[in-house]
């Protein structure tokens, strides 16, 4: 049995106006019907661009956030349906690593404080002389010294203050940790010290890992199975490598080919997809596939009015889309209007950019150049916006984050 299963879990926030009647006109669909499972001494990573519902599950699955319905199981325990009181003491088992480090730390209260807290509250501890001995071991496991103790939040730097939030969760021995963006606001080098001390801490205390994020490299190098979302629902999960070597749903497929990759021949000479049109409302999301309004290879009756669901379609890979298989073989082509494809040029053809036009007969846009069996799907770490070129050129030392969504 796994450790963590979300069924059919959906947040809904009501959407009000009134004066002197406030009613509810309409709902935001922040997560709508996503179901998974995390088995124990795994790492689940969960990708999408901003506002697709990444942060919102994360905190429904410990009830920051109120559940609209379905179940959330941990370890035989529907957390949804438990009593307040019994749900604040099942928190001691399920803690969260907050993105922003330094906004989820009390600046009033120094970090000895701030990490007996959560211990004097579940009544870890005969005195604070104990609890004190179970911080110092604790603060060396993630790396920092004995003497912070009696300092504050803004007297460290940025991964030291990473390093405090997920000290602040190991003290209370928990069985399941969520990382909300536990590196973005971090520095490159920074970021490798945090990932490779999750990986660390895990081996030795048998965690389980809900990571959270937008950088593609820290997910794969992190994850055992990967889990795309798209306007609060998931579209593709796979195991990290298989999802990497052969995306299959259209839109893990442009969110790879967004990422660069660090060798010029082949950044030169692989597939890109730029989608057309931004992320719609989850007040007012498109009936059907939630993906039909930009995908390239969306056949209208079907994709417009019927909802698909994840189906397996290799061993432990599940896409929702209905035509997954026939988009693999090249059965179906994509439509030219709904997305731009842009392909290295023929060797009788001028490079993209040049003022020679293309010759009579010539397609600007041809095949992809890759090879049978070889994938579109890069290496390396980038933005996760499907429709935004990089910030940064490959191996310039920055990891790049998507772009946000305006839709």
């Amino acid at each position: 049995m796994s450790l963590l299963e979300l069924n059919d879990v959906k947040v809904h926030f009501p959407v009000r106006r009134g004066v002197l009647f406030d009613r509810t006109v309409g709902h935001v669909y922040a997560v709508d019907g996503v179901s998974l499972s995390v088995e124990a001494g795994q790492t689940y990573g969960l990708v999408g661009e901003s506002g697709c519902g990444k942060t919102t599950l994360g905190r429904a699955v410990l009830r920051l956030t109120d559940i609209t319905s379905g179940e959330v199981v941990f370890d035989g325990t529907d957390l949804a349906a438990l009593p307040e009181e019994e749900m604040r003491r099942s928190r001691r088992r399920l803690q969260m690593v907050f993105q922003d480090p330094l906004g989820s730390l009390n600046p009033r209260q120094n970090i000895e404080s701030i990490l007996a807290e959560g211990m004097a509250a579940h009544g870890i501890g005969a005195d604070r002389t104990e609890r004190r001995a179970r911080i110092v071991e604790v603060l060396e496991r993630v790396g920092l010294p004995a003497d912070a103790l009696s300092r504050y939040p803004h007297e460290f730097s940025g991964g030291q203050r990473q390093r405090i939030g997920i000290a602040r969760a190991l003290v209370l021995e928990p069985d399941l940790i969520i990382c909300d963006e536990p590196v973005s606001a971090l520095d490159v080098s920074i970021q490798a010290q945090v990932i490779n001390l999750l990986e660390e801490l895990q081996e030795q205390l048998g965690l389980t890992y809900l990571v959270i994020a937008h950088d593609l490299a820290v997910v794969r190098h992190i994850s055992d199975v990967i889990g795309v979302m798209y306007l609060g629902a998931l579209v593709e999960e796979a195991p990290s490598d298989l999802l990497y070597a052969e995306p299959r749903h259209p839109y893990t497929r442009a969110l790879m080919s967004a990422v660069p990759v660090p060798d010029p021949e082949v950044e030169d000479n692989r597939e890109r997809i730029l989608l057309r049109g931004d992320l719609p409302s989850p007040a007012n999301p498109p009936a059907g596939c939630r993906f039909h309004t930009r995908c390239p290879w969306r056949q209208p009756e079907r994709c417009d009015t019927e909802r698909p669901q994840l189906t397996e379609l290799a061993d432990g890979h599940r896409v929702a889309c209905h035509y997954a298989a026939e988009i693999a073989d090249g059965r179906i082509q994509p439509v030219r209007e709904l997305a731009e494809r842009i392909l290295p040029p023929e060797p009788d053809e001028p490079a993209a950019g040049s003022d020679e036009p293309a010759g009579p007969g010539e397609s600007s846009a041809p095949e992809s150049s890759a090879g049978p069996g070889e994938s579109a799907a890069p290496e390396s770490s980038a933005r996760l916006a499907g429709a935004a070129e990089p910030a940064e050129p490959p191996g310039s030392g920055e990891s790049a984050r998507p772009s946000e969504s305006k839709g």
